[in-house]
This record gives C-alpha cells, structure tokens and sequence, in this order.
C-alpha cells in the first residue's frame, strides 16, 4: 500500500497541464483529430482520466490549449510597432523599432521565404541576403531594430503558414476559432500580429480591421487549403514528399491541357506554371500582392 501510494504521488508529481498538452499535440499530429481522444491520453501518460481532467477541464479546452500552444510558439509577440494605438505611422518610423520577436515570451518568428515573386519552385533564401526574409529563427532575432512592418507581416504569415503545414491539424481549428470564437485567445493575438505592422505601413485607421481582416482571412484560407489537400492525398502516402506533390501536379496539369484549347485558353497557357509551382513561395506572392494593395492606396 505504501508502496503504491508513493508511485501515485510520483506520477501526480510528473504530471502536469504542459506535460498533456504535449502529448495532446503529439497525438493530434499523429493522427488527427480523431486521435486526440481521453483513452488514447491515459494509456500514453500512464494514468486515469481524473488526473487528466484535474488540470484541464475537458477535452475541448484540451483541444484549445494545444491550439493556443503552438501559435505560441509560431508567432512572434509581442510585435514591435512605430505609431502608437491612435497613430498609423509611416513604414520608416516603424523600422526604427525592435523586431518582430523581440522581447516577451519565446516563439518561432516563422520561416520567411523570398518575398518576390513565385516563379519557379526554388526554396526560400537564408537569413540575411538582402531583399530576402530567409529564417527568421525563434524570438529575439527576427531581424534587427530596423526591420520593415513589411517584413514583419511576412513573418507572422510565414509563421502560421509553417506551423498549419507542420501540424495539419491547426489549420481546421485557426478557422473554427476566427468563426466561432473570436474572443479567444489565438484570434486576438494573430490579429495584434498581423494589425500593428499594417497599422505602421500607413493604412487608415478607419481600414484598420477591414485592412487586417483580409490578410487573416488570406493566410488562414490558404494554409486550410494546403493543409486539407494534404490529407486528401490517396493511399495514405506522406503528403509533403516531392515524388506525391509531382505526380499530383503532372496529373493536374495534364488535365488542363487536355480542356478544350478554344474554351479553356487561359488554362491551358498556365497549366506548365501550376505544375512548376511552389507552395511557399505562391503563399508569399499573394502576400506581397495584399501589401501591394495597401501600399498603393495608402493617402499620400
């Protein structure tokens, strides 16, 4: 008895809400949302659904933590910014300000690629080649005291970007959240994260979260997207392997050159560019066309 009584104090002892959550994300990324289930958490803590509810309440905020955690870490915060809350400030005052990862609690900065253009299926450049956003690394580094609101929004996209394809559950659960919760706390942060950097480009403070929600709605649309072709890859084989995302893209692309020339003329003049084309770096072109947009109306 007393035996028994020690190991149980040993495992109340190890355990803990982290400790669950990380093994929530380990099963998520595993298998889905379907493997995030109590039975599959007793058997791989080794203990009874009681010690797991005694630090999370039940399984849905289970879920939401494990949400909370790994935007956590892929998001830079808290963002630097120029203009204060009532002010847009200029994209030049805003570099003069700390990184995107400077300061506060620790967190990927995301993986920010090329910023120009998405011809061709090269990957993203390393950090510090001029014009180019490379790894931006964990917090603290995301680029210097003189890094652009441009290249900060770049980051924070390329954060979640990286984080959906990482664990192709998030993606589902980002827009779940957006829709039905946007109190929680993941919208409001990716929403602080993507808005003060506009704020600092110059966009108008009454197009403020007209301005930010497109972005959002941009990035989380296409990381869905990627991440549900993902899953619908047949056979089960790894969807991320190049042998897959090439045979898929040939089958796709034969396809459109096999429409009619007459009716589908525009398909057919692309159908060699979606073949060729790069995930990451079409992400980053739509980006830099937003940032475009809101460069080219901002008053002058």
């Amino acid at each position: 008895m007393v035996m028994r009584t020690r190991q149980s104090q040993r495992r109340r002892q190890v355990l803990s809400r982290e400790r669950i959550v990380e093994t929530a994300i380990e099963l998520l990324d595993a298998g889905g949302e379907g493997a995030l289930t109590v039975r599959a958490l007793t058997e791989r803590l080794s203990t009874g659904a009681g010690a797991i509810y005694h630090h999370v309440g039940n399984m849905n905020e289970l879920g939401q933590a494990a949400t909370e955690t790994v935007i956590a870490d892929a998001l830079p915060w808290p963002v630097a910014s120029g203009g204060g809350a009532g002010e847009s400030g200029g994209a030049e005052e805003a570099g003069e300000t700390g990184g995107a990862g400077e300061t506060g609690k620790a967190g990927k900065a995301g993986k920010a690629g090329e910023s120009g253009k998405a011809e061709g299926s090269g990957r993203a450049g390393k950090a510090g080649e001029s014009g180019r956003a490379g790894k931006a690394g964990k917090a603290g580094g995301s680029g210097g005291p003189r890094e652009r609101p441009e290249d900060r929004i770049r980051a924070v996209a390329l954060g979640l970007y990286d984080a959906a394809t990482e664990h192709s559950w998030l993606a589902s659960r980002l827009a779940a959240q957006l829709t039905r919760e946007p109190w929680g706390a993941v919208t409001p942060r990716i929403f602080e994260s993507m808005g003060r950097p506009l704020r600092d480009l110059g966009v108008p403070r009454g197009d403020w979260f007209t301005t930010t929600s497109t972005l959002v709605h941009y990035v989380l649309g296409a990381t869905s997207q990627n991440a549900q072709a993902a899953d619908d890859v047949p056979g089960g084989a790894p969807p991320d392997t190049e042998e897959v995302r090439a045979a898929f893209l040939d089958t796709a692309s034969r396809a459109w050159r096999d429409l009619d020339p007459e009716e589908y003329p525009f398909l057919h003049d692309i159908a060699d560019q979606m073949r060729a084309h790069e995930d990451r770096a079409q992400f980053l072109a739509g980006i830099d066309l937003i940032l475009a947009g809101v460069t080219a109306s901002r008053p002058r």
